[in-house]
């Protein structure tokens, strides 16, 4: 799905996926990222979110978000609520949702402003 232009913020955003990719500031990546607007880290995390650890989300705090969007994939996964503890005692929100849908509230938070971090897995 390519997404409607908008106006240009600084950072990247995500400009279109699909199944198996996402394109982010002119790149298609095919492997599980980070996106910051500040940052791009490729390859992160596992293959699916059945393998999702708190090793893994932890490791996005360091970029001090106030939300952080984990994309589970095509379809949106049940994860331990128990990995979700770490960041409610730092009073960062952590939301899960499919890709498509984390792809699209990022861009969404990114032109509010806000300091959000995404978490994409790519299958």
């Amino acid at each position: 799905m390519k997404f409607a232009e908008i106006e240009q913020t600084e950072g990247h955003l995500v400009e279109a996926h699909g199944p198996g990719w996402v394109r982010i500031s002119g790149q298609r990546y095919t492997q599980g990222l980070i996106l910051t607007p500040a940052e791009i880290v490729s390859p992160w995390g596992p293959a699916c979110a059945s393998e999702l650890d708190l090793e893994h989300l932890l490791d996005l705090t360091r970029f001090a978000p106030e939300v952080i969007l984990i994309g589970t994939g095509q379809t949106t996964a049940l994860l331990d609520p128990l990995l979700q503890a770490p960041f409610i005692q730092q009073r960062i929100g952590v939301e899960w949702m499919t890709t498509a849908a984390a792809c699209r509230t990022y861009n969404i938070l990114v032109a509010e402003g806000r300091r959000v971090v995404a978490a994409l897995i790519i299958d």
